[in-house]
């Protein structure tokens, strides 16, 4: 019986495989073409919108007598728990017409806007411009209104920084932002260049003439990038005329994936009208991000500041500071930051407390906590 059997599917198989071979090639299923992308919950109409928070708490070992942390900008309020940011953007960048606003509080609008001319309600504006792309220009864009500075290697907005506090380049050496009209173009696969007509630094008023010109010239390649700018025109504060100038280059490379460097070199000068000394500062920073795990990311800086004059310090010294910055993702868009920082100055320039002789360095401890929401670019 099993025999028979055996035989019988013997035979059958050989009856089915001729059949099976004698069929023609099944015809391929067409390629299905991927889903649309999801749209971003925080694009509404064309316009992205970006949610910034920023707070900090800190410990200054020289317990300053005045509560401040010296040379430091946005966090220049010592041990205690302070806003450093909070603000929201909206931006149209596509189109021929397009704009970008950003509005917020905290202690980083009072340093921003110390030195504004405009009326009080004006400073809670970190930016506010309007774009244009003219058809078929290439990629031209002409920017009129409120906007950041192109110099520095850093930016007023914590997120987008390696390390928590500013450096000192970014904080003494170049403006925070202009007003005026600005032009970026470019030139090649690998270069663009930009001309600005501002009205001086951090300056909302008519006080300047829009009598400042800023030159601007970057170099893209494959794993480094590389900015220079320029600003020269006329200063007018507190009554006083001056011409001034900065130059501002940096070198962002990149060797590895989760490997990246940056080099950072200013120089600037005023000088009164009518005569007067040339007051200047140079300075040279340097700073890098190693992405240690998916989670967990070191960043050392390290620079020097001579502020010759004493024109930024208000007192003539030569600046070092070393900062160490660790950072932990606690979820998409949400990090902390835990910061040793270290300045050192060649003169008795910090405040250690009510009757104590000033110090010659300042050393703090900062912890962070950083959000940050917005459409994936």
């Amino acid at each position: 019986m099993t025999s028979r059997f055996s035989n019988s599917l013997g035979l059958l198989a050989l009856a089915v495989v001729p059949f099976a071979l004698a069929q023609p090639p099944a015809t391929p299923a067409p390629d299905t073409p991927p889903a649309p992308a999801a749209p971003s919950p925080w694009t509404r109409s064309g316009i992205d919108i970006y949610l910034l928070g920023d707070v900090y708490g800190d410990l200054n070992f020289n317990h300053p007598a005045a509560g401040y942390n010296q040379l430091c900008n946005f966090n220049d309020k010592a041990s205690n728990v302070h806003l450093s940011y909070a603000k929201v953007s909206f931006e149209k960048s596509s189109g021929i017409l397009g704009f970008r606003v950003d509005a917020g509080t905290g202690r980083t609008v009072d340093i921003v806007g110390a030195a504004d001319d405009a009326p009080r309600g004006f400073r809670y504006l970190e930016q506010m411009y309007l774009e244009f792309r003219p058809p078929k220009a290439h990629g031209i864009q002409i920017d009129f209104g409120k906007f950041v500075t192109s110099a520095g290697a850093e930016v007023i907005e914590s997120n987008a920084n390696w390390n928590y506090s500013r450096s000192l380049l970014f904080a003494l050496a170049i403006p925070y932002y202009h007003f005026g009209a600005r032009a970026t173009i470019p030139v090649t696969k690998t270069f663009t260049t930009g001309v600005q007509v501002v009205n001086g630094w951090n300056s909302l008023g008519t006080n300047n003439g829009f009598k400042t010109v800023g030159i601007v010239g970057n170099f893209t390649f494959k794993k480094a990038a590389w900015a220079n700018t320029y600003y020269t025109g006329q200063q007018n504060e507190g009554g006083l005329n001056a011409h001034r100038q900065v130059f501002d280059t940096s070198l962002v490379v990149n060797p590895t994936a989760k490997t990246s460097v940056y080099f950072n070199f200013d120089y600037g000068s005023d000088r009164l009208k009518g005569g007067g000394p040339r007051q200047s500062w140079v300075g040279f920073a340097s700073a890098a991000r190693f992405q240690l795990t998916n989670r967990f990311a070191f960043a050392p800086r390290a620079e020097i500041f001579n502020d010759r004059n004493g024109f930024s310090t208000g007192v003539a010294q030569s600046i070092k500071e070393i900062t160490l910055t660790g950072e932990m993702k606690i979820r998409e868009g949400v990090f902390s930051r835990l910061e040793y920082r270290r300045d050192m100055s060649d003169k008795p320039y910090f405040d250690r407390g009510a009757g104590v002789v000033a110090a010659k360095n300042q050393s703090t401890l900062t912890l962070a906590f950083i959000a940050f929401f917005g459409p994936r670019k």
